[in-house]
């Protein structure tokens, strides 16, 4: 049997929810290993000193330990959909700086010690963005989904959930639109399947596949 890669990843995480996306629409299967991060396992640490998820030990011993690369990863070995080529690092970069920023101090307050309705506010005007740029088609970088759509999506559902009922107020019907299409996906829904916590005594790897 070949070697199979394995991922830790927690199901909620929006980057361990982007980077499982891309693994299952390529078609690569992996042992799933689902942790608690506050109290995370010894062999996720020792391969990982960031020690968050999502981290992937490829084969080879090759450890991948950001979302970005991890997409990347999977979908150099098969792109089915041809992700690669709608990457869009401008709008990417835009999604994990400052809407991931205010995102964070929007939903955390009193972590971060911020006024949550200021930052709410500048995530919306980054939303905005979107809005205009879906205006012209259903995704983002064209009629179907793309890499941009799915690295970008999981942090605009976090905000959305944060506070459902402010969010649909919102004039942003093509971004809702966009939002719902995507979570009502079977990719979308295969990715958020839930699984048991991983422990080193597990005797039953789970695995993380399509099918």
């Amino acid at each position: 049997m070949n070697e199979l890669p394995i991922l830790y990843s927690f199901r909620r995480c929006p980057y361990a929810m982007r980077a499982r996306m891309a693994l299952l629409v390529s078609g690569t299967v992996c042992e799933l290993r689902e942790v608690k991060l506050s109290d995370k396992p010894a062999e996720l640490i020792a391969l990982s000193p960031k020690a968050t998820v999502p981290v992937l030990l490829a084969p080879g011993a090759k450890i991948v330990d950001q979302s970005f690369d991890i997409m990347h990863w999977a979908l150099t070995v098969n792109d089915p959909e041809n992700w690669l080529a709608s990457v869009d690092d401008p709008l990417i970069a835009a999604n994990d700086g400052p809407f991931k920023f205010h995102l964070d101090r929007y939903k955390y307050p009193d972590r971060h010690q911020s006024d949550p309705l200021e930052h709410r506010a500048l995530a919306v005007g980054i939303l905005q963005t979107l809005e205009a740029r879906l205006q012209s088609s259903d995704n983002l970088c064209g009629p179907l989904r793309s890499f941009a759509d799915m690295a970008t999506m999981p942090f605009v559902r976090q905000f959305a959930n944060t506070d459902r009922a402010f969010f649909d107020a919102q004039e942003l019907p093509r971004v809702q639109h966009w939002l719902a299409s995507h979570i009502a996906s079977a990719l979308f829904e295969t990715t958020m399947t839930s699984y048991p916590r991983w422990s080193a005594s597990a005797t039953e790897p789970i695995y993380l596949t399509i099918g």
